[in-house]
């Protein structure tokens, strides 16, 4: 009997012993295709340190180290949904691990999946709530899925654990110039500049902040800094110049562009805006000499098959203006035709086709405009341009296309003149219901209202047969579109 207890305890030692030494042998293995899996990673081999990693997984499942590592592998050769797939189980693996977290809400935030970025970041916050780097990320992934006012919070937790981050003071401008608080983003890009001078992007945003509450003064101040500091960037002086040329200050913009022209003579849109000063100053002035130069810049940015539309629109508004017609028509047809198109075009061919008699071609130019600028055009212009395309349906004998227009017309006029304009024409297209209710509207706005007055007395005569001809223009016309 003692002989077999004895056995017994010895078998179950040598089983004890070998399921030691099995269990230090996998340990050992484990430790070794990680540390492969590593140097392979070193020697730039991602494959065999998959492979590496997913002996390691084989060997021990509950492996978040493991899990973690073949997911940032799979993420480094672009395979991203086994690296998420991975990166989860490593997270799940071990809940207090914020790695994954962090790695996950990368590869969500590179695949424009904002929302469940910001939830990882959040996560990873959660246990390690210190960590700027992860706050700024939730911040940028909160303000790329529009929920600004997150990405304020989370910049603000930010900023007060680091009062020198000039990325999250840049982040911070930016959230609140979207949300239309011009002073607070004002002083956001400020900072992020005093931190870092050689910052452009606040620089950037803060030029745009200066321009849209009309500080024009300080725009440029902005726009010369950039310029200074990156000369070698085309775009720069484009838009230093052209600030320059709303500020008024014609010679200035002619100059800078003109040096920058000559230093980067491949470099076509610095001739497309200076072209563009040239033609502003010749429209403005009647100066045919401004008008030549303009001419002379734009013809080489048009030259080749690249040519933008924007470009071969200047070109054709400056032969409209020299009174070459049939070029001009020509130029702004290409330009219409020509993606991105510029929306001017379809206006500026509108208008030669007008003067050279195709009536048809040009009010299709007018309603391709109405179409592509939709609402976004001030009343007044939409207004003056829908009759205008009525009149060129009078012109081509469509009578229901200007009864058509002149209602849509009526609809976005929004003062006495210009609802007198487009009661005008509709008594002139013999829709003498629409014109009566037109005319109430303006009364309502001026009800002493001359032109408006006139017309009610005018509805009190016997109907007349509507006329292609248009009707001499009123006293006070709408602007042109």
């Amino acid at each position: 009997m003692k002989r077999l207890v004895l056995a017994i305890v010895g078998l179950s030692a040598a089983v004890a012993a070998v399921s030691l030494l099995t269990a230090f042998k996998r340990e050992h293995d484990y430790r070794r295709l990680i540390e492969d899996g590593e140097a392979a990673l070193r020697a730039d081999q991602p494959f065999v340190a998959i492979e590496a990693f997913s002996g390691a997984i084989a060997l021990k499942r509950d492996s978040m180290l493991a899990y973690l590592k073949r997911g940032e592998t799979y993420r480094r050769r672009g395979e991203l949904p086994s690296a998420l797939r991975d990166l989860r189980t490593a997270a799940d693996l071990d809940p207090t691990a914020t790695r994954p977290l962090e790695e996950l809400g990368d590869i969500n935030y590179g695949l424009a999946r904002y929302g469940r970025a910001a939830e990882r970041y959040a996560d990873y916050v959660r246990l390690d709530e210190r960590s700027t780097r992860v706050l700024y990320k939730l911040a940028l992934s909160h303000f790329r899925a529009g929920n600004v006012a997150q990405a304020v919070a989370a910049l603000h937790r930010a900023i007060r654990l680091n009062d020198r981050f000039a990325e999250a003071f840049y982040l911070l401008g930016l959230c609140h110039r979207d949300q239309d608080r011009f002073d607070e983003a004002r002083r956001s890009f400020e900072r992020a500049i005093e931190i870092s001078p050689g910052f452009v992007e606040p620089r950037d945003a803060l030029a745009s902040v200066h321009e849209a509450v009309g500080a024009m003064a300080e725009q440029i101040d902005q726009l010369e800094a950039l310029a200074a500091l990156e000369p070698s960037r085309p775009e720069r002086q484009v838009a230093l110049g052209s600030a320059y040329a709303r500020a008024g200050r014609t010679d200035l913009a002619v100059l800078t562009l003109g040096r920058a022209a000559e230093r980067h003579p491949e470099q076509p849109q610095l001739y497309v805006a200076l072209g563009r000063v040239w033609l502003d100053a010749a429209e403005t002035r009647d100066d045919r000499v401004a008008l030549s130069k303009a001419l002379e810049a734009l013809q080489g940015p048009v030259a080749g098959t690249g040519a933008t539309s924007e470009a071969l629109t200047l070109l054709g508004r400056a032969l409209l203006l020299a009174g070459d017609l049939e070029l001009a028509e020509r130029m702004l047809q290409q330009a219409s035709e020509r993606f991105p198109v510029d929306p001017d075009s379809f206006r500026y061919f509108a208008d030669a086709a007008e003067q050279r008699g195709h009536i048809a071609p040009a009010r299709q130019a007018l309603i391709k405009l109405a179409v592509l600028t939709g609402d976004t055009a001030p009343s007044a212009v939409r207004a003056a341009r829908t009759v205008r395309i009525a009149l060129l349906s009078l012109r081509l004998r469509d009578g229901a296309a200007a009864q058509l227009w002149l209602r849509r017309g009526s609809d976005v006029a929004d003062t006495a003149p210009l609802l007198a304009s487009v009661a005008e024409q509709q008594l002139h297209a013999g829709d003498r219901e629409g014109a009566r209710a037109t005319i109430v509207r303006g009364l309502a706005k001026d009800p002493q209202y001359r032109a408006l007055t006139d017309l009610q007395h005018r509805l009190t005569k016997p109907p007349r047969a509507p006329s292609s001809t248009p009707p001499p223009a009123p006293a006070i016309r709408p602007p042109p579109s």
